[in-house]
């Protein structure tokens, strides 16, 4: 079979880390980002770097990055269909100190001029862990239903989340904050027992401290 030919929602290849994780750590950044994609620098580490063209890597992620799911039989053409679209993308083997073999750090932007960075690791068997959105450190793996909440860090701010999503009925499985310092940039990842409703997101996206909102549905093939 050709590297990118694929059964139900897992490509076929001669790794799942290297093409379906890949594929889910593009398109991971493209949902974050919110918007088509323009410009990608994609930094490669380990065994990354030293196999992604005979392994499809490097289409796996350009797929992601344009809104392609793993199981997109357009991710075999997807450095063509890039060109073509007038994404432009640079790979690069970089070294990242103490990371995971197959961790990719992507710097995106989008149509509107707003940059994204991404770092994650493809870990096997087609799931990722986030590490870096944006230079701050986080860590989920985008199996559950997950809603990424950027806001000020301010008094108040996690019990507003949390309090509206309880109003609805809607179960919190796990949830971690991060932030660089005290008063600054902070990050809620919410992990979530269902898949709350548009008016959830809205009101979350609503509310003052909250400057960015992100909701990855569940991984149906988990």
């Amino acid at each position: 079979m050709d590297l990118f030919d694929l059964i139900g929602p897992v490509m076929i290849g001669p790794s799942s880390s290297h093409t379906a994780g890949a594929a889910r750590i593009g398109l991971t950044a493209r949902m974050l980002m919110g918007e088509e994609i323009v410009r990608a620098e994609i930094g490669l580490h380990g065994s990354f770097s030293k196999t992604y063209r005979g392994h499809g890597t490097d289409r796996a992620i350009v797929g992601g990055l344009m809104g392609m799911n793993v199981d997109d039989e357009r991710l075999r053409d997807s450095l063509t269909l890039a060109r073509e679209a007038g994404l432009s993308v640079n790979f690069q083997q970089i070294v990242i100190r103490g990371a995971h073999p197959n961790t990719v750090r992507l710097m995106t932007t989008g149509a509107s001029g707003r940059v994204l960075t991404l770092e994650a690791a493809s870990v096997g068997g087609g799931n990722i862990e986030v590490h870096k959105i944006d230079g701050l450190g986080v860590n989920f793996t985008g199996k559950e239903n997950t809603l990424i909440i950027r806001h000020a860090d301010t008094p108040g701010a996690i019990a507003a989340v949390t309090g509206t999503i309880a109003s609805k009925r809607i179960n919190i499985a796990n949830m971690q904050g991060y932030r660089r310092q005290a008063g600054g940039d902070a990050m809620m990842v919410i992990e979530l027992d269902t898949i709350p409703d548009e008016e959830i997101v809205d009101m979350i996206r609503a509310m003052p401290d909250v400057q960015g909102v992100t909701f990855l549905a569940r991984r149906s093939d988990v």
